[in-house]
């Protein structure tokens, strides 16, 4: 399996014309699903997991109800767990990343997405959502984010992690490879300014935010990869962000 690096993968596309296969989110992720927990030393997944937990520091969960939107095989879930929330839900498009968290979590409560709408969720029934590495793979992140806000509580926390817009802008892809190919996972630009303002009018404030970008403590990566010449050409620059919102006062 090799390292996800969305900037690798750029000049891969670019400059060696690389064959890179698009797939929709669903169908990328059932195939992905029977590998995905088999990735050591992969670049994006290590950054996610230090923001997260960074980011989790700030995020009450004990006792709360949750709702992991994105969920995959439940890649954060132990953590989660360990903070004992009353209940924690898992939502994803693929059957084949729920079915891989139901096997590492057996009575885990999950939910296929197939829109955006969440109708057979009760309004106000989460206290809390987290969303890693998932927003830019939704098309209406707008309408996405509303029926978000009608799920939680009036008090309620989101926190979101995602690949920074300005690599996906700039040609960044999450691949991986199957059967010999690459496979690249569709994306949606969405500027962190147009999440934070369609929660804004749903009465959330930033709690937190933050970006990891290329620097040294990540070089190691790029010279597993014999990549250093493209360590060097994006040294310094944005591949990954994080948001904490909060609607309500901080009483827990």
């Amino acid at each position: 399996m090799m390292v996800i690096n969305a900037l690798k993968n750029y000049v891969k596309q670019h400059l060696f014309h690389s064959q890179i296969s698009e797939r929709d989110s669903v169908t990328a992720y059932d195939i992905w699903s029977k590998n995905y927990d088999e990735q050591p030393g992969n670049l994006m997944l290590d950054m996610d997991e230090a923001l997260f937990c960074k980011l989790l520091q700030g995020l009450p969960i004990h006792q709360k109800k949750v709702a992991d939107i994105g969920c995959g095989t439940g890649r954060h879930w132990q953590r989660m767990l360990d903070a004992k929330p009353t209940k924690l839900t898992g939502f994803d498009v693929s059957s084949g990343m729920l079915r891989r968290l139901e096997q590492k979590h057996p009575g885990a409560e999950t939910y296929q997405i197939t829109d955006n709408f969440f109708k057979d969720i009760p309004a106000k029934s989460y206290d809390t959502i987290v969303s890693m590495l998932t927003v830019a793979h939704i098309k209406n992140i707008g309408e996405a984010l509303q029926s978000w806000c009608r799920i939680l509580k009036p008090k309620a926390d989101i926190l979101i992690t995602d690949f920074h817009p300005s690599t996906l802008a700039f040609g960044g892809k999450r691949t991986f490879r199957h059967d010999n190919a690459t496979i690249a996972i569709q994306n949606f630009v969405h500027l962190t300014s147009t999440i934070k303002e369609v929660l804004l009018t749903h009465g959330f404030r930033l709690v937190a935010q933050e970006e990891l970008t290329i620097n040294e403590s990540v070089r190691h990566y790029y010279e597993q990869q014999n990549a250093l010449h493209v360590y060097d050409t994006y040294k310094g620059f944005p591949i990954i962000y994080g948001m904490h919102l909060r609607r309500g006062n901080d009483t827990e």
